[in-house]
């Protein structure tokens, strides 16, 4: 006799992605299965990930809807400008540059910056308080199999049957690579950097993103007089830099940074990432969907990474909860063919933007500098085309998924 599942949802991977989906579904009335190899406890220490991400308007909307702003209280740094800018190390940034003013296109900041373990306290207490939805951390899932129910197997021998998996279990996606699914990418040669640093002056919620020849380097606000550094360096550079004594790598960011905060310095740990680019050449199987870095990777330039994933889970929430609503099977092929068809194409052309922005600023030719400062020059002029970048990063363009336009799912 077939038993039905014990949840309609199963989530691999309990991450930025993962919690996100299991609350979109979850409000929608599906009960949700979330398993997650990392403790939770580890997930949310300071020591584990020092980085922070850039939650577009958008984005912002879609975590208020799902109850967890409410735990973010004193941790959201509103992004009131961006300037963009180009230049080479000690000689300064180019007389070209970019300017985005949140004003020119209403009230609400282009969106905030939230530092990502901030992000996964508030994502677990989110969870924690939902009665529809079951974490199971740390356990690992070490089979999987799709037939009327997609099953796992976790690591105690448990075995847990849904309706639909959605692989959020990141770019070395097990689920993805035990369905068969390739993927497509290429290293880009560089590493990020990333630090925190305490500054004299506030930054008003103005982030720089500067290029310079070995890659993008990043001044995001946070809350309080402290910015993150996400600074980008060719490999071999990146090696000698973090190799650097604590006084010596001050030298070497400040020589970056500049003087515009008055007096800083870094604090706390380093961190290095190695950047890559990853497309997943399908994102579906019977019973099986991928969502977030399961299904892209991208290059951090614009920091765009997290709200592709967020996209990816306000859409496969409202697909799946729309067609349970019919009386559909959720894990058929067909209705997830209409995530993919929703997803794909923007995670694609995206990904290959930010490729190309990455190629044509990190360089020092000096046909391409003097092109792309003119560039830089005239967008910053022509105001259209200043308020079209804006709501492109703010995710506010483009058919949007009713999370993304805070509505209920």
């Amino acid at each position: 006799m077939t038993h039905g599942p014990d949840s309609d949802i199963l989530i691999a991977g309990g991450g930025l992605s993962g919690l996100p989906l299991a609350l979109a579904c979850a409000q929608g009335g599906l009960s949700v299965t979330v398993v997650d190899a990392l403790d939770p406890a580890t997930a949310t220490d300071a020591k584990f990930d020092g980085r922070v991400s850039a939650i577009a308007l958008a984005s912002c909307r879609m975590l208020e809807q799902l109850g967890v702003t409410q735990h973010l209280e004193g941790q959201m740094q509103p992004i009131n400008d961006i300037m963009v800018t180009d230049g080479r190390v000690r000689e300064g940034a180019s007389p070209f540059f970019l300017h985005f003013d949140h004003r020119e296109i209403g009230n609400e900041p282009l969106g905030n910056l939230i530092e990502n373990r901030h992000i996964r306290i508030a994502l677990q207490k989110a969870v924690a308080a939902e009665p529809l939805i079951r974490l199971l951390a740390p356990q690992s899932v070490t089979r999987l199999d799709y037939g009327a129910q997609a099953v796992a197997t976790l690591g105690n021998g448990e075995t847990v049957s849904a309706r639909l998996c959605f692989a959020a279990d990141g770019r070395n996606s097990p689920a993805r690579e035990a369905a068969g699914i390739k993927t497509i990418g290429w290293d880009y040669g560089q590493t990020g950097i990333v630090s925190t640093v305490e500054h004299e002056l506030p930054h008003e919620g103005v982030a720089q993103e500067y290029f310079l020849p070995g890659g993008p380097f990043a001044i995001l606000p946070m809350v309080g007089n402290r910015s993150s550094l996400v600074w980008t360096e060719k490999t071999e550079d990146a090696k000698a830099i973090l190799a650097l004594d604590d006084a010596a790598f001050a030298d070497e960011m400040r020589a970056r940074f500049g003087d515009y905060l008055g007096a800083c310095a870094p604090v706390g740990p380093r961190w290095s990432y190695p950047l890559t680019l990853q497309l997943a050449r399908d994102y579906i199987r019977p019973r099986l969907a991928l969502i977030g870095d399961a299904a892209h990777g991208i290059h951090p330039i614009a920091g765009q990474g997290l709200n592709l994933g967020l996209r990816d889970v306000a859409a496969a929430a409202e697909v799946v909860v729309d067609a349970a609503r019919l009386g559909l099977d959720i894990g058929a092929l067909d209705v997830l063919e209409r995530y993919q068809r929703w997803r794909r194409f923007d995670n694609v052309a995206l990904s290959l933007l930010m490729d190309g922005l990455n190629r044509l600023f990190s360089n020092d030719i000096g046909p391409v500098r003097l092109a792309r400062d003119l560039g830089l020059g005239v967008v910053s002029r022509i105001g259209p085309a200043r308020r079209f970048f804006m709501r492109h990063a703010g995710g506010v363009v483009g058919d949007l998924p009713r999370l993304l336009r805070g509505e209920a799912v």
